[in-house]
C-alpha cells in the first residue's frame, strides 16, 4: 500500500494505470466519484485537490458558491476490481478552494477534526473502531410509489415463504425459517461462495478481513467481519465494504441492501460498533472497575448513554432505522450497559485480563448511517462523559428482554422514530458543538434536510397496511 503522493504517482506509472477514480462521501454516507485521466493527477491533487461542482451534492453548496476541491488521501489507494480498464481508486476529503480550509460539511473532514479535538484534550491520541455491518442479499427487489399505488416486493431463494413455491428444476426445500439463519451450513446456506468473494474482494481493496457468516434472519441476511482500525480508516473501510458487497452481488445477478429493516417479522440489520481510546500506544479502557473497565471508560459509557438519543440522529439516521429498533427482534433499544449482554445497548465484550482488547460495543448503529458522522458522534458523547465525569449508573446484568413492564419502565430507551432522534439532537447539541467539531449551521442544515426530504414526505403518503386496517371504515 502507498503512503505518500510520490508512491502513488510511481504506482500509476509502474503499473500502467491510465484512469484515477476519486471517491468522496456525501452528507448521508453515499459515495460519489469522478474518474480522471492520469495526466490530471499530480502532487497538487494530494494538497490542493481537484475541482468539482459542490452544488450538485445533496445538502452542500448553493450554485453561487459551488466550486470545491476533492483532495486525495494517498494511503487509500487501491486498484478498483469492478472496472474493466485498470483504475486506481482513492478516497478524498473536501476543501474550500477560496480559503484552503477543510469543508465544514464534509463528513471525513469532520471526523479528522474530532480526532484533533481528542488530542487537544490530552485524554488520548487514537480511537479504534470495529464496525460490524449486516446486510441482506436478495434475488429480486421491486418497489414503486405514485398517486395510485405504493408497494415493495423482495424475494430470496432461501426465504421461508418460498417453501411451497414451484421453482425451475423443482423446489429442493432447505429454506431458512424466521430467526433461524445463524450459522446454518449448505444446502440451507446458499451464499457461501458469494460471501467468500465479497470478503476477498474487500481484502484486495485494502480492508483487513476476518471472517464471514450467515446472519439470523431468513432471506439471505449476512455479515462479513473486518478487523478494527483507527476511526477514519474504519469509516473508509465501511464504505469499501458496502461497495464490494453491492458490486459482487450484482456480478452474481443478485442485489444487496444495508437497509436496516427491509423485511417484516424477522431481525433487521445493524452495525454494532466497538470503540476504545488509546494514548501513546497504551489502551485507556482497562482498569479495576466493573468488567475490568477503567474509570475513564465508565465515564465514556456514561456520556454515550446520556447523549445516545442525539447520537442516534447520526448512527441511525433513516426512517427505516426505527423499524429495526423495536423490542422482540434482538434490537438494542434499552439504554443500559452490561458485560457480555446483547440485550443492552452497550455491551462490554468478555476479554478477560487483556488490556488491549478492552473496549465497549455500541449496538444501536446501523449501516444506513454515514460512518464518519456516526463514529464522531459516539466519540464526542463519550469524551463529554469523561470531561464531566458522568456516572453511567449500575450495569444491568439481566436479560432485559425478560423484564416485566414495570421493571422495563425504569430503563431508558432509544427514540421511537427518526423525528424523535432529530428532536433530541436539536435539544442536546452542546457536546457536539462546544469542541468546534460540529457547528450549529451543520446541525441545523442536517435536521432541516432530514425533515424536509424524509420525515415530512412519509407523512403525506398512505402506507399499504393502512388499507388493511382502515379501508372498510
Amino acid at each position: 500500500m502507498a503512503e505518500t503522493p510520490q508512491e502513488v504517482l510511481q504506482m500509476i506509472e509502474s503499473e500502467g494505470i491510465e484512469m484515477i477514480d476519486l471517491k468522496f462521501v456525501d452528507l448521508f454516507g453515499i459515495w460519489q466519484h469522478c474518474t480522471f485521466h492520469k495526466s490530471l493527477i499530480d502532487e497538487e491533487a494530494f494538497t490542493e485537490g481537484v475541482a468539482f461542482d459542490g452544488s450538485s451534492i445533496r445538502g452542500w453548496k448553493g450554485i453561487q458558491a459551488s466550486d470545491m476541491a476533492m483532495v486525495a488521501d494517498p494511503k487509500t489507494a487501491w486498484i478498483d476490481p469492478f472496472m474493466e480498464h485498470k483504475t486506481l481508486s482513492m478516497i478524498c476529503s473536501i476543501k474550500e478552494p477560496r480559503t484552503g480550509e477543510w469543508y465544514e460539511r464534509d463528513p471525513r473532514s469532520i471526523a479528522a477534526k474530532a480526532l484533533e479535538y481528542l488530542k487537544s484534550t490530552g485524554i488520548g491520541d487514537t480511537v479504534y473502531c470495529g464496525p460490524e455491518p449486516e446486510f441482506f442479499i436478495f434475488d429480486e427487489v421491486r418497489y414503486g410509489q405514485n398517486e395510485s399505488k405504493g408497494y415493495y416486493e423482495i424475494d430470496s431463494v432461501e426465504a421461508v415463504w418460498n417453501s411451497a413455491r414451484e421453482e425451475a428444476g423443482g423446489n429442493l426445500g432447505h429454506k431458512i425459517g424466521f430467526k433461524r439463519g445463524y450459522f446454518p451450513v449448505a444446502p440451507a446456506d446458499t451464499l457461501q461462495d458469494i460471501r467468500t468473494e465479497m470478503l476477498l474482494t474487500m481484502a484486495a481493496c485494502g480492508v483487513p478481513i476476518e471472517k464471514h457468516h450467515h446472519e439470523v434472519a431468513t432471506a439471505g441476511q449476512c455479515e462479513l467481519g473486518m478487523k478494527f482500525a483507527d476511526l477514519i480508516s474504519a469509516a473508509d473501510n465501511v464504505l469499501i465494504y458496502k461497495y464490494a458487497v453491492k458490486n459482487v452481488a450484482r456480478k452474481y445477478g443478485k442485489t444487496a441492501t444495508f437497509m436496516p429493516k427491509p423485511m417484516f417479522n424477522d431481525n433487521g440489520s445493524g452495525m454494532h460498533t466497538h470503540m476504545s481510546i488509546w494514548k501513546e500506544g497504551q489502551p485507556l479502557f482497562f482498569g479495576d472497575g466493573y468488567a475490568n473497565l477503567s474509570k475513564l471508560a465508565l465515564n465514556f459509557i456514561g456520556g454515550l448513554l446520556k447523549h445516545a438519543p442525539a447520537v442516534l440522529a447520526f448512527s441511525n439516521p433513516s426512517l427505516n432505522s426505527y423499524k429495526r429498533l423495536v423490542p422482540g427482534f434482538e434490537a438494542p433499544v434499552n439504554l443500559a450497559y452490561s458485560e457480555g449482554n446483547r440485550s443492552a445497548s452497550i455491551r462490554i465484550p468478555l476479554t478477560n485480563d487483556n488490556p488491549k482488547a478492552k473496549r465497549l460495543e455500541f449496538r444501536c448503529p446501523d449501516a444506513s448511517s454515514n460512518p464518519y458522522l456516526a463514529f464522531t458522534a459516539m466519540l464526542l458523547a463519550g469524551l463529554d462523559g469523561i470531561k464531566n465525569e458522568i456516572d453511567p449508573g449500575d450495569p444491568l446484568d439481566v436479560d432485559i428482554y425478560d423484564l416485566s413492564p414495570e421493571e422495563l419502565s425504569k430503563v431508558p430507551s432509544t427514540p421511537g422514530s427518526l423525528e424523535g432522534a432529530l428532536e433530541a439532537l436539536d435539544n442536546d447539541r452542546a457536546f457536539l458543538t462546544e469542541s468546534g467539531v460540529l457547528s450549529d449551521d451543520f446541525i441545523d442544515n442536517y435536521i432541516t434536510y432530514k425533515l424536509d426530504a424524509e420525515v415530512n414526505p412519509i407523512r403525506l403518503r398512505p402506507h399499504p397496511y393502512e388499507f388493511a386496517l382502515y379501508y372498510e371504515v
